[in-house]
């Protein structure tokens, strides 16, 4: 039986463009892949937009040189050991500077038009959820959020009166293909996927490779966490369920297609036969300029598409058995409750842990599926047991760890 979204249908109606002045924003995750990108955007259109927090994890003179291009009236370091450094790197300046996780909140609660999410993990859930809770303009980019507090996050969004916009390239292509008025046209959506580096790589092989042969993208530059997940297409997995809370669907309509030259961001199949998709380079600008801009669009530095150039554009299914990451995610997915909570948590513990060099690559997957099994799955009943069951996760993934 297919489990069937309980999605606040993205508010496609709400938040117009309704005042001529500049747009507001904020950066959650500045320093990262997304919030980079997204620095890039804001500084080539200053007259589009204003800055009024950005926020980093411990690169901190990178935060304080963004907020000092932009001229941000907040920058906020989720490291409080790193305040007195940041408060010298900007003084002289108007930038305002903060420090510690509940900064970090409070600077997604601030009266800015737009909130862009890019804090990577449930590290950017609670702050995620401020911006929500006051009705914000959230571009989301921490696909985690989802992931852990999928039905708690979309109740949220629905009683806040907040609107989500996709930017990950994925669910920003089906978001802007998708006939909400007529969802019930839909037959499927389907997410594609490059692959990642290991496409044709045998499982002997995969188990050798090293973080910095992992984290080497053939299309994306990405962080080394996402680039991980990538390669174990666990990335595409959490993409799967984080469409289920997006999009009126249900979880037989989600399918994913590997695609390894990236063109194809992903595509929405109608039941007259019709199939629309996105079509694009591979540049995260895109998809965060269709964010900060909607309902309009605006120019961004994106490479234009040749598809004449390119010649040919290849599909093929994923591969479960050499990507079992894949598998975890869909059948925790259709589990429910704790379930991709606890995916989530296990997997990060578990990138860390082969980055750091203490589990080989396909340990990965291997660690998170023990975890699933060991724990079991509950209702999530508040974000509380949210916090709480992903905190055990992460506990019995880094002692299982410890133990092989």
């Amino acid at each position: 039986m297919a489990v069937v979204s309980t999605s606040p249908k993205i508010r496609s109606d709400t938040h117009p463009d309704t005042h001529p002045g500049p747009r507001s924003v904020s950066v959650l995750g500045s320093t990262g892949s997304i919030g980079c990108n997204t620095v890039d955007l804001l500084a080539r259109n200053p007259d589009a937009f204003t800055v009024q927090a950005l926020t980093g994890n411990r690169n901190v003179k990178l935060l304080a040189e963004q907020a000092l291009k932009l001229d941000a009236q907040l920058a906020v370091i989720a490291d409080e050991s790193l305040y007195g450094e940041l408060k010298d790197l900007l003084s002289g300046s108007a930038v305002e500077a903060a420090a510690g996780d509940i900064s970090v909140t409070e600077a997604a609660g601030r009266s800015s038009d737009i909130v862009v999410a890019a804090i990577v993990g449930t590290a950017g859930l609670k702050p995620t959820l401020e911006a929500t809770r006051r009705g914000a303009l959230v571009a989301l980019a921490n696909k985690e959020t989802l992931v852990s507090a999928g039905a708690i996050m979309t109740e949220e969004v629905k009683s806040g009166g907040a609107t989500l916009i996709p930017v990950d390239s994925e669910h920003s292509a089906i978001f802007q293909v998708f006939d909400f008025e007529r969802a019930d046209a839909v037959s499927k959506i389907t997410l594609t996927a490059s692959g990642g580096p290991f496409r044709e790589k045998s499982l002997a092989q995969m188990q050798v490779m090293t973080p910095a042969q992992a984290v080497a993208h053939p299309n994306w530059d990405m962080g080394a966490k996402i680039s991980i997940d990538s390669a174990t297409m666990m990335n595409k997995g959490l993409e799967m369920i984080e469409a289920f809370h997006l999009f009126p669907v249900t979880s037989e309509e989600i399918e994913v297609l590997v695609h390894p030259q990236s063109v194809i961001h992903s595509m929405v199949s109608y039941v007259d036969g019709s199939v629309l998709a996105q079509l694009g380079t591979p540049d995260m600008r895109t998809p965060i300029a269709y964010a900060l801009a909607w309902p309009k669009r605006m120019a961004a530095p994106s490479e234009t598409l040749s598809l004449a150039d390119i010649g040919t554009l290849t599909f093929e299914a994923p591969d479960l058995v050499r990507f079992p990451a894949l598998r975890l995610a869909r059948e925790s997915l259709d589990a429910g409750g704790s379930a991709p909570t606890v995916l989530n948590g296990a997997n990060e513990v578990a990138v860390a842990a082969f980055l750091d060099g203490q589990i080989g690559f396909l340990d990965i997957a291997q660690t998170v599926e023990n975890v699933l099994d060991d724990m079991g799955v509950v209702v999530l009943k508040s974000i509380d047991t949210v916090f709480a069951i992903d905190a055990e996760a992460r506990r019995r993934t880094a002692s299982l760890i410890a133990k092989t």
